[in-house]
Formats: C-alpha cells, structure tokens, sequence
C-alpha cells in the first residue's frame, strides 16, 4: 500500500508557501514598474527593489536553517510569517525611497524564515518512497505562485494604485500567516540521542560553516544560482520588454501559459524522478528552459512571447522540482532544514544579484541581449551540471558495483 502524501498538514503548509510565495512576486513585479512609473527610476534602480529585498534573505538564509532544526520549524515559520505580515502593511503611507528599501529588506529576512521553515516541514510530511513526486507537488505551489504573482502584480498595477497593491499583499500575507497557524506538524519524529545533538546548543562548540551551509547540498544548489539568475529577467523585467516590441497585451498570458505548463507537467516530473535517474529530467529541461530564453530574445510577436513561456515553463517546472527534491535526497535526515535553506540561499542569491546585473544589461544594450545572455547562461550551466554532479555520482555509482561483485 502506497504511502500518503497529501495529508492535512502537507495541504495546509503548502498553501502557506504559496501564499507567502504569491505576495513575493506579486511585489517583484509591481514595485520595479512602481519605481519606473511613480519615482521615474532607471532599470538599474528597478532592479534594486528586487536585490534589496533579497539582501535581507540572504542575510537570514544561513541562519534560518539553523534556528529551524534547533528551535523547531513551526516556530521559525510563525515568527517568519509575522515579520512579513508586518512588513506588508509597514509600506503603507510610505513615501521616501530610503523608508521603503530599508521595510524591503526587513520583508526579505521574514521571507527567508518563513520559506526555510515551511519547505523543511514539508520534505518531512513526505514518505520517504515518494520523496520526488511529494517535493514535486510542493513545489509544484512555489512555482505557481512564481508564475502567478506576476501576472496578478501587472493586473494590480495597471491603475498605477499603490494602496489597492497593498491591501492584496496584506491579505494574501494573512492567509500565508492562517495555514501556518493550522499545522500540527512543528518537529520531525527523531530518537533521543538525535534529538538532543540537534535542538540542544553545545556552549563549548565554536561556530563553523556547517552550522550554516550544508556540504551535500552545494552542488545542486550552484545550479539552482544560475537558473534563479536567469529567471530574475522575467519577473522583472517582461512586462517592460512586451512594451518594447508592441505586445503588451501578451505580458500576463505570458505567465499563465508559464503556469499552465508546470501544473500540466509537474505530475509526471515527480513520479519520473523517483522512478528514473535525474539525469534523465534535468538534460531536456535544461535545454527547453535556455532554447525558450533566446526564443523570447528574438520575439517581435505575440505568437513566439506565448511559444517561449510554453517551452520555459515545461523546463523550469521540471528543473525547480528536480533541484529541490536531490537537495533532500543528497542530505542528512536530521541535517534538511540546513540543507533547505543552502539551496534556497542560493536561489535567492541568484535571483537578487540576476535582476540587478539583468537590469544593467537592459539599460546599457537592450532587454533582447539581456534575455539572449540569460539564455546563454542557462545552456552553459549543463557542464557544471556534469562536472558537480553527474560525474561523481556516475563514478559513486560504479564504485558501489564493483563493491557488489
């Protein structure tokens, strides 16, 4: 009998990180163009309400991780969750720019709490057996809200109304904040001994790196780096590239085929993955997601904008869930909200340092190169892949072989 996977708890902490998923990059999305349209900001400066934001996760990534398995992931998620309810409704009556990045980046150190901790509850939700169609489902949410949010922040953005914005925010932070509150779940079943090396401090222990990077999950987490790096350009930047090529009807279809295409495909990615080598998931994706990249650079309709989200959407749909899933495969049991939150550290390091430089590209050549280079980037990606990865897993493998012969 097969082992469930959505039980309560695994529906509530998903829809939590959806939530606070969705008001992300609701705000990634509407508050670069608030910047452009309201502050008559450059794109570098579109960019800087992305990177700040992922300054204060970055800050607190590292930690987060640690407080998770220490303290407990329910806790670190509830105090996550406040922080950035708090902050959403702090942006209100806000009218100075250096006010705004500094609440930007509190928002950000709520987000990273909130995300490590309810990621980490849901990789333990789910059965061992079917570990890469459960992190598939649940990322499944994270990638949604990726490809949703921004379609919902162009929408609300169109009236160029700050305070309708915001109330959205503070009611889908709420939610994020509700679903959290309604988890059982706040520790992994742990025996004693583990139990007590993990949420018991040892005083005499000096801090070292891997209280706050977990080794294993490194790799896998670099390439996580350029795949955020290369998809900051969407989020950012698409409804304003659109505009350029006279197609700025196509901008949230844009994320809804996106989105379409990781729901379609996120069922068969999961059960692939647990079935088959990763390998076998990562090589086509990889290539959809970069092929789809320069398509889009080369766009002058409506037509090609709509077939790049198609192909993006079917390779970044299956690269996010392959990546989260061997970031808790690779890892110690007792050692995945470290884990978790050194993937998403890097994520969102790519994410934050990608819209800054993307931004750069954009203002000193065109939006066209700037998608062309993160296309470039993403098609590169795949040797580091092999040489990280592949390779030593490969030799691993044939070493455990000859050890059975």
């Amino acid at each position: 009998m097969r082992e469930k996977i959505w039980t309560k708890d695994f529906i509530f902490v998903c829809l939590s990180n959806f939530f606070v998923s969705l008001n992300f990059y609701i705000l990634a999305t509407a508050f670069p163009l608030y910047v452009k349209d309201i502050l008559n900001g450059n794109e570098q400066q579109m960019g800087l309400a992305i990177t700040i934001y992922s300054l204060g996760i970055v800050l607190i990534r590292p930690f987060s991780g640690l407080w998770v398995d220490r303290f407990g992931n329910k806790k670190i998620a509830l105090v996550g969750l406040c922080i950035f309810l708090i902050a959403s409704v702090s942006y209100f009556g806000v009218m100075g720019i250096v006010l705004f990045l500094v609440i930007r980046f509190i928002h950000g150190m709520g987000y990273a709490l909130a995300s490590t901790a309810t990621t980490t509850i849901a990789s333990q939700l789910i059965p061992v057996s079917r570990q890469g169609e459960g992190v598939g489902y649940f990322s499944m949410f994270m990638s949604l809200a990726m490809v949703i949010g921004p379609a919902c922040g162009l929408f609300l953005w169109k009236d160029k109304n700050i305070t309708v914005l915001l109330l959205a925010a503070c009611i889908i932070s709420a939610l994020s904040l509700l679903f959290a509150f309604a988890l059982r779940k706040s520790q992994p079943k742990q025996n004693s001994t583990e139990s007590v090396q993990n949420m018991v401090p040892n005083p005499k222990k000096k801090m070292q790196i891997s209280d706050f990077i977990e080794a294993k999950a490194l790799p896998i987490s670099l390439l996580a780096f350029l795949l955020a790096f290369s998809y900051s350009s969407l989020s950012g930047f698409l409804a304003s590239f659109t505009a350029e090529i006279n197609q700025t009807q196509v901008a949230s279809l844009f994320f809804v085929v996106f989105a379409l295409m990781i729901v379609l495909f996120r069922p068969i990615v999961g059960k692939a993955f647990d079935k088959y080598k990763e390998h076998y998931l990562y090589y086509p994706a990889i290539l959809l997601f970069g092929i789809g990249l320069i398509l889009l650079s080369q766009s002058h309709s409506g037509k090609m904008v709509l077939l790049s989200a198609l192909l993006m959407g079917i390779g970044y749909g299956a690269l996010f869930s392959c990546f989260q899933a061997l970031t808790v495969k690779l890892s110690p049991t007792h050692r995945r909200g470290i884990a978790t939150a050194t993937f998403l550290l890097f994520f969102d390091i790519g994410y934050g340092v990608g819209s800054y430089f993307m931004g750069l590209i954009a203002s000193i050549v065109s939006y066209s190169v700037m998608y062309e280079t993160a296309g470039i980037i993403t098609l590169l990606s795949v040797s580091l892949y092999y040489l990280f990865h592949h390779r030593p897993q490969s030799k691993k493998q044939l070493n455990q072989d000859q050890h059975a012969i």
